[in-house]
Formats: C-alpha cells, sequence, structure tokens
C-alpha cells in the first residue's frame, strides 16, 4: 500500500442509496487498496445546515458508518472515524480562522449556489460562510496527499491549498502538503423519476430497502414514455431511464440482449424492470448480511468506530502540534 494518504467525508443527513454506492462508495473501495485512507462521518459539517434540527445527527451518523462497513469499507486498511471525536479537527480550525481572508469565503461558488437553493433555511451564519476553513483544517491535520472530488468541488479544493500556502508562507515551514485532486469518473445514478437519485426528490433507492420496497419502487421507474404498449417498439439506449441502471446492473452481452428485445418488441418493459429488480437485490444482499451481523454485535461495531476514532485522533494530535510548533515557534501547551 502507498504511503500516500487519501481523505474524504460524508456529512450524515440520512440513509445511503445507490447513487452514493456508485458515485462514491465504489471509488473509496478501489482507493483503500492503493492508499492509506480516512474516511470520517463529518457531522459537524452537517450542523451547517441542520443547526435548527441536530437531534437526528447522530443516529444519522451511526447509521453511515454501518453502511460504510457493509459495503466492504475495511477498517484494517481505512481509517473510520467521527469528525466531533477528533477534537484537534476544531483547534487547527481556529488556528486557519485567524489568517484566512473573508473575500476568500465570500467567492466560494457553491457558498452562493447554496444560499440560491435553501432559501427556505437561513444560512447567514458564521459557520455556513466559514465551512470550507474547517474543510480545510479535516483535510490538512492529516497531511492528505490525494482528495477524491468531482470537478464541481475542485473550487473547496484550491481553497484548502491556498490555506496551506498562507500558512506555510507566514510561518517560514513545509508544516503542510498541498492535497491533489483525484478526479474519478462518477457514475451518474438517475432516481425512479429520470432526476439525479436524492432523498430530497423522494426517488431513491436507498442500500436499506428491502426486497419487497426494491420491487415496488423499480415498478414504477420511468423506461421509455414513447412506448405504451409492449407490441411497441422501444429505444431503451436513448429514452428509458431504466436501462442507466441495466448498465450498471447487466453484463455487456446482457445489455445486448436487452436491447434488442427492446427494440424488436419482444421483451416488455414490466418483464425488463422485473429482471432489474433481481439483480440489484442479487447485488445488495452481501450487503445486507454484512449489516445484520454489525447490527447482532454492537460491542463489536462500537470496538471498531472506537478504534478508527484513536487512530484518527494520535494522527492528527501529532500534526496539530507541529503546526503549533511552527506557528508559535516552540512546543505549546
Amino acid at each position: 500500500m502507498s504511503e500516500k494518504r487519501v481523505l474524504s467525508g460524508m456529512r450524515p443527513t440520512g440513509p445511503l442509496h445507490l447513487g452514493h454506492l456508485h458515485g462514491v462508495l465504489s471509488n473509496w473501495l478501489k482507493l483503500q487498496e492503493e492508499y492509506r485512507c480516512f474516511y470520517f462521518v463529518a457531522d459537524w459539517h452537517a450542523l451547517t445546515t441542520e443547526y435548527e434540527n441536530p437531534r437526528r445527527i447522530p443516529e444519522f451518523s451511526r447509521l453511515l458508518l454501518l453502511e460504510w462497513l457493509s459495503v466492504g469499507l475495511d477498517p484494517e486498511r481505512s481509517v473510520l472515524f467521527v469528525q466531533s471525536a477528533i477534537k484537534e479537527h476544531a483547534e487547527l480550525y481556529l488556528l486557519f480562522a485567524m489568517f484566512t481572508p473573508v473575500s476568500w469565503l465570500e467567492r466560494n461558488p457553491t457558498y452562493k449556489d447554496m444560499i440560491k437553493e435553501l432559501k427556505q433555511k437561513d444560512l447567514a451564519t458564521y459557520g455556513f460562510l466559514g465551512y470550507p476553513v474547517l474543510q480545510a483544517a479535516d483535510i490538512l491535520i492529516y497531511k492528505a496527499h490525494k482528495v477524491p472530488v468531482g470537478v464541481d468541488q475542485l473550487p473547496h479544493l484550491e481553497l484548502t491549498r491556498e490555506i496551506a500556502r498562507r500558512f506555510n508562507y507566514l510561518y517560514g515551514d513545509e508544516v503542510f502538503p498541498l492535497p491533489e485532486p483525484l478526479l474519478a469518473e462518477v457514475a451518474k445514478i438517475p432516481g425512479l423519476d429520470g432526476r439525479k437519485m436524492s432523498k430530497s426528490f423522494g426517488n431513491a433507492i436507498f442500500l436499506s430497502d428491502d426486497e419487497e420496497t426494491i420491487r415496488k419502487k423499480i415498478a414504477t421507474m420511468v423506461t421509455d414514455v414513447n412506448r405504451p404498449r409492449k407490441s411497441d417498439p422501444g429505444d431503451p439506449e436513448n429514452r428509458c431511464v431504466a436501462f442507466q441502471l441495466i448498465k450498471l446492473y447487466f453484463s455487456p452481452e446482457e445489455q445486448k440482449e436487452i436491447i434488442a428485445g427492446c427494440k424488436e418488441a419482444r421483451l416488455g418493459c414490466v418483464e425488463c424492470k422485473r429482471k432489474l429488480a433481481d439483480r440489484i437485490i442479487e447485488a445488495l444482499k452481501p450487503l445486507w448480511e454484512r449489516r445484520r451481523e454489525l447490527e447482532e454485535k454492537p460491542t463489536l461495531f462500537e470496538e471498531i468506530v472506537a478504534e478508527g476514532n484513536e487512530k484518527a485522533r494520535a494522527f492528527a494530535r501529532q500534526n496539530l502540534e507541529l503546526a503549533k510548533e511552527a506557528l508559535f515557534g516552540t512546543r505549546w501547551f
């Protein structure tokens, strides 16, 4: 395994769905084969938008860790931890906040976009404006070399790099490496209605859904709207939302058969979606089994989380002390 470190996290806002599995977690699983990975539950970040209703954050944090372990993240190869358990994040965040220009935060495009999108929430808070500084502390306290991001998140990472540069320049030491983006091809997973799969849209298939729920949901999924009857030829590659999921769960040869059956009006949408539901359920069964085993052994689960927190804390404490020594010129209290 490479000595290079990777860091990423998720906000605990509810159960995970197929979009998370194929868009993020599948990439995390690959990364833990090559890098020293740190994956954290970003519960402090969840407070930036959910500060009025924070009581479910602990429940969602536990659920997030359960689902990470169920999909195959390995605590022997990846450090899995909870952000708020590592107080060093908050201290480094405070130190960074002392020299980060407000103008850097105000020009953050994501900040402006979320203010527009979440009009129902009062986001005119110090915490929301300053969350990229906390994000920088999350990354830099582990001296992460790589951060998996989508293209839309590059401005955030560049701000982290700017904060690292400014710290190194002001205090005359190359304390923090400049983290580089790991741009992965992210699968775009459509929801049941054709829009991006999302909890907020009510169109998601959750990893925790049971067989009956999945079958009912897939049965309602949009197919080829120009094919009202089975006897009508379809065009799955261009007009069928369900086919986007079929591409994830069927081999290229099987896809060719489905395409031919649809175009030749031999395979109906009802039967096709039944096959898709079968394949998704088959793929999720190992996840359900691993999760059931963890839920039946709560002590083991708590030990895994505690051990991950301790590993992260030891690493963070060491790097925070190095940062404080560079800042103050001596070992501090």
